[in-house]
């Protein structure tokens, strides 16, 4: 059956239309009243075909549709005549929404209700679920402990909680795990955050005893408490697994989330028989039954065998998966019914040893590393170990495993941040075999032929390669025999040391029209192929992190598709700036004070003396010399002023709200860091000095914190 399609649309001079599905584009015939045609064939009988019209300008897309059409052949009407095996769409074109956010889920759901000719803005919190801390958790925050966290945003006047990731990132059962960013399934939440009484745990003298032992910690011991909640878990499941797993409310969790929950449960059941979640090791379990096997690539059929040899460990991490839905989606309801949201996080990385990449592995360049280019805090650059998307493979059906990745992640959340965004438009790829950054390359990229490197004068066999201890010019493109990437430190490597000035000049043109030039275009192309299908997937308010070096394309994109940037006042966009100002955001932004990757507000302070006199002088207005620490009068003032900023949501880190009030201020500003990005072996266990129970009767505070978010129109 052959599918004809028809839109119209005026281009301009230079400019054609392509049909676009999956991975395939079909160029369009331009016919009299500016309408389009193409033609897909080939279709079958019941076979759907999701596509989506682009405009392309001097062989780049510089315009595609928001979202895509849907067309099962033989199924229903047409919208237009259709003749033997043929059938013919008249389609219109879909842009992006007029006022985006404001249709996104916090607001079609009426969570959030603006006022008519009133700016909607909103004040929130960012903290992460394990650094809560209640009366009732087990030494780690739980998501039970979010309901308590949502009364104080209320007393507050704040309608946002912002939390890092809350997948399950159980590895190695040692404190290396406790990096949220690096899960072993990008759908399975973390144990760690279940609250034991609610999931059948007694609340027996042991119970009570080790809980007031974990708790009274001032930080997570992410090794002791996971081994003892799995533990308890263990003997919960042993009494009330059959009967849990026996009710409709189970059955419909686990047929809704089989597609992941099965091969997750499978996963964690060979990663606890092997001692390792690196599934290339797992080549000798023996079992009872056939004896050797190897699982070190995902077989469906096997997995099922293999999961009814091990009936009562699969089905106990299905059971602690469903425990976790439960209380996660209670916190979420109590929230709305408070009239507040989560803010989720999208980790741009997927570990190499997920449950994600031995099921799909052909979704990922497993010879490659996700990474960042070497810059001023990293002479060798960033080495994250993720392996890099096959976008290619991605779009084949147009994206379902992102899709599937949101859809699971929106069923929590109604907004989300986009962790390293610029990855949706490039990123940093590095041979998995390389340690530095520094031979790595750009990816997806425009490199130079072989061909165009001979012609401006180099010897491809002496300046270039991959194994010359980074002693080239140019490094090979992986997967494109006889294209080359410019290396990102040539400059400073001996072989640029000996050419003569001429051809010096000559590779620096080439270095500098790479490095700053060639892709804007390209790259934008690369983000509008993914995005729509990706934020249109769901309805979550978009926000991305848009820090550091960024192309010009990046805004350009966020503006296009309406997602909120991040603006932080110490790392300003604007070329020349030291600190950016706040009454200067635009919008559409969320702003805040620190990150979780930043020292707090009252560490920076004291961090750079020289940074600090000139906030002193040039933001705050102030003359002398800045005071020792940041008092909590100055941390009102930095607050109050990021409240009054134009950002649609100001969400600071509660380290940041408590450096306003010192009686309630921890004493050292220094542990009130979560990570520290420069340490690869960092420790994430940041807890709250106080509990909740404790804040929510800080009226002064609390009333403090409201008139300010109040007094913001917030």
């Amino acid at each position: 059956m052959k599918l004809i399609t028809h839109i119209e649309y005026h281009t301009v001079w230079g400019q054609e239309l392509y049909l676009r599905t999956g991975d395939k584009v079909y160029p369009m015939k331009y016919t009299p009243g500016d309408v389009w045609v193409a033609e897909i064939g080939g279709l079958k009988a019941g076979q759907t075909v999701d596509y989506r019209y682009e405009v392309h300008e001097g062989g780049v897309c510089v315009r595609t549709e928001w979202l895509s059409h849907r067309f099962t052949a033989g199924a229903g009407p047409v919208r237009m005549s259709s003749g033997k095996g043929a059938a013919e769409v008249r389609d219109s074109w879909s842009d992006v929404p007029e006022e985006l956010p404001f249709r996104s889920a916090p607001f079609a759901e009426g969570v959030f209700r603006p006022e008519s000719g009133r700016v909607w803005k909103a004040a929130g919190t960012a903290v992460p679920v394990f650094s809560l801390r209640t009366e009732h958790s087990f030494g780690v925050g739980e998501f039970s402990d979010l309901k308590l966290l949502v009364d104080w945003a209320v007393k507050t006047g704040q309608k946002v909680i912002q939390l890092l990731p809350v997948n399950d990132t159980t590895m190695t059962w040692s404190r290396a795990d406790s990096y949220p960013y690096n899960a072993n399934s990008s759908f399975a939440l973390h144990p760690q955050f279940i609250h034991l009484p609610s999931a059948g745990v007694p609340e027996d003298e042991e119970y009570i005893k080790l809980r007031e032992e974990l708790d009274a910690l001032p930080e997570l011991d992410y090794e002791r408490v996971n081994r003892e909640k799995h533990r308890f878990l263990r003997k919960a499941f042993a009494r009330t697994g059959r009967s849990v797993m026996s009710t409709a409310a189970y059955k419909d969790f686990y047929r809704e989330n089989e597609s992941w929950l099965f091969p997750y449960a499978v996963f964690c059941v060979l990663r606890d028989e092997y001692g390792t979640a690196d599934f290339s090791c797992w080549k000798s379990c023996k079992d009872g039954e056939s004896g050797h096997k190897d699982y070190s690539a995902y077989d469906a059929a096997e997995s099922v065998r293999y999961a009814a040899a091990h009936k009562e460990d699969t089905g106990y991490w299905c059971f602690v998966q469903y425990h976790l839905h439960i209380q996660l989606l209670e916190a979420r309801d109590y929230a709305h019914s408070k009239g507040v949201i989560f803010k989720g996080d999208l980790p741009i990385g997927v570990s190499r040893t997920s449950v994600d990449a031995w099921v799909d592995t052909g979704l990922f360049n497993m010879d490659s590393c996700a990474g960042a280019p070497p810059d001023a805090f990293s002479a060798d650059g960033q080495n994250w170990g993720f392996p890099t998307y096959n976008w290619d493979e991605m779009s084949k059906d147009d994206y379902a495993w992102w899709k599937a990745r949101l859809g699971r992640m929106a069923q929590y959340f109604d907004a989300f941040r986009i962790d390293h965004i610029l990855g949706f438009f490039r990123i940093w790829e590095i041979p998995a075999d390389a340690s530095s950054g520094l031979v790595g390359h750009f990816s997806p990229a425009l490199p130079y032929s072989s061909a165009e490197i001979a012609a401006k004068g180099f010897d491809i066999c002496r300046c270039a390669g991959r194994k010359r201890g980074g002693n080239v010019l140019f490094i090979p493109d992986p997967r494109r025999r006889g294209y080359w990437h410019p290396c990102i430190s040539a400059k400073s490597t001996p072989v640029y040391a000996a050419l003569d000035a001429e051809m010096r000049s000559v590779f620096d043109s080439l270095y500098e029209d790479f490095f700053y030039r060639r892709h804007n275009r390209f790259w934008k192309e690369s983000a509008m192929r993914k995005l729509p299908a990706l934020l249109s997937a769901t309805g979550m308010l978009a926000c991305g992190e848009d820090l550091g070096m960024i192309p010009a394309c990046v805004p350009e994109i966020m503006s296009e598709y309406q997602i909120l940037t991040l603006e932080v006042q110490r790392m300003p966009k604007k070329i020349g700036e030291r600190f950016a100002s706040p009454a200067d955001y635009p919008y559409y932004s969320v702003c805040t004070t620190s990150t979780h990757d930043t020292s707090t507000l009252r560490a920076w302070w004291e961090e750079d003396r020289e940074q600090t006199e000139h906030y002193w002088r040039e933001m705050l207005g102030e003359e002398g010399d800045a005071p020792d620490t940041c008092s909590p009068g100055i941390c009102r003032r930095i607050v109050r002023e990021h409240l009054q900023s134009p950002s649609m949501l100001a969400i600071l880190p509660l380290q940041d709200w408590l450096s306003v009030d010192g009686n309630l201020r921890l004493a050292d500003p220094a542990a009130e860091r979560i990570n520290i990005p420069s340490d690869p072996h960092h420790y994430w266990r940041y807890r709250m000095h106080l509990s909740i129970e404790t804040l929510l009767l800080q009226d002064r505070f609390n009333a403090d914190i409201r008139e300010m978010v109040s007094a913001s129109g917030r």
